[in-house]
C-alpha cells in the first residue's frame, strides 16, 4: 500500500510539473489568437508568423552562435582542466577543482550580479564577449564533471603502451585518448550548448543593449501580451533543449559501444 502512495504521489508530481509545457505545446497549434480552450481548430499559422518575424530570427541567430561558441571554449578548457586534475599532480589539486566546480554551487543570479560588478570596477562595458565569457564561466563545470567521469574509468595502460611505443604525448592524446573521451567530450558539448541557448538569468544581466537571446526574446515579448508565437517559440526551444541531449545520448551511447567492441 505505502509503495502505491509513493507511485501515484511521483505520479501526480510529474504531471504537476510537465501539465505546463504540455498545455504550451497544445496551444502552439491553435488556430485562434486567444490562448484559451476549447480549441477553435489546429493551425500552423503561428508557426509561420513565427518565421516571418525578424526580431525572433536575430534571437535565434544570436542564441545559436552564443550557444556554439560556448561550447567549443568550455568542451576545449573543460577537457584540458579534467586532463591536469586526473592524470597529473599539480599543487592545491583539490583547491583548485573545488573552485572550477563552484559556479554550479553558487546561485546563478549571485554569478551574474558579481561579475557584473566585477567588470564595471574594471570600467568594461558590457559586450558580447562578456556575455561569452559568462556563460563559459556558467557552463565549464558541467563538461568537467563529465569528462573526468568518463577520464577516471579509463585505464592508463592504453596512453602508457602508446608511449612505450614511440608515441609522442600529443599523438598519445589524439589517437588514444581523446578517442575513449569522445562520447563525454560531445556529451559535454551539448550540456553546454543547451545551458547556453537556455540561460536567461545571466543573459539579462550580461547582454549588451539591442542583443537578444531567444529566452529573453521572450521574456521581452511577455512584457506587452501573451502573443500565440510565444506559445510556438516554446514549443521550439522545448523540441531543441528536449531533442538535442536525448540526440546526443543516443550518439554518445553508439560511440561507447563502438570503442567497446
Amino acid at each position: 500500500m505505502g509503495w502505491k502512495l509513493i507511485r501515484g504521489w511521483t505520479v501526480a508530481v510529474y504531471i504537476f510539473m510537465f501539465l505546463p509545457v504540455a498545455v504550451v505545446l497544445l496551444l502552439s497549434f491553435n488556430a485562434s489568437q486567444f490562448g484559451n480552450f476549447p480549441m477553435t481548430g489546429v493551425s500552423l499559422r503561428w508557426f509561420v508568423e513565427l518565421a516571418n518575424n525578424d526580431a525572433i530570427l536575430r534571437a535565434f541567430r544570436t542564441s545559436f552562435v552564443l550557444g556554439i561558441l560556448t561550447a567549443l571554449i568550455s568542451t576545449t578548457l573543460g577537457v584540458l582542466a579534467s586532463l591536469a586534475l586526473v592524470r597529473y599532480w599539480i599543487p592545491g589539486r583539490n583547491l583548485v577543482s573545488t573552485l572550477l566546480i563552484a559556479p554550479i554551487l553558487v546561485p546563478e543570479v549571485v554569478l551574474a550580479v558579481a561579475l557584473l560588478l566585477f567588470l564595471n570596477a574594471l570600467s568594461i562595458n558590457k559586450s558580447f564577449a562578456l556575455l561569452l565569457m559568462g556563460h563559459v564561466i556558467f557552463t565549464l563545470p558541467f563538461v568537467i564533471l563529465v569528462v573526468q567521469a568518463r577520464l577516471v574509468g579509463i585505464r592508463r595502460d592504453y596512453e602508457e603502451a602508446a608511449l612505450s611505443l614511440g608515441a609522442s604525448p600529443m599523438e598519445t592524446f589524439f589517437r588514444v585518448t581523446l578517442p575513449l573521451l569522445a562520447p563525454a567530450v560531445f556529451a559535454g558539448m551539448l550540456f553546454a550548448f543547451t545551458i547556453s541557448f537556455d540561460d536567461i538569468t545571466g543573459t539579462l544581466f550580461w547582454k549588451p543593449g539591442g542583443v537578444e537571446t531567444v529566452p529573453t526574446q521572450i521574456f521581452a515579448m511577455l512584457r506587452n501580451s501573451i502573443s500565440p508565437e510565444i506559445n510556438a517559440l516554446g514549443t521550439v526551444m522545448i523540441l531543441l533543449t528536449v531533442g538535442l541531449p536525448l540526440v546526443g545520448l543516443a550518439i554518445a551511447r553508439r560511440l561507447a559501444t563502438q570503442r567497446g567492441r
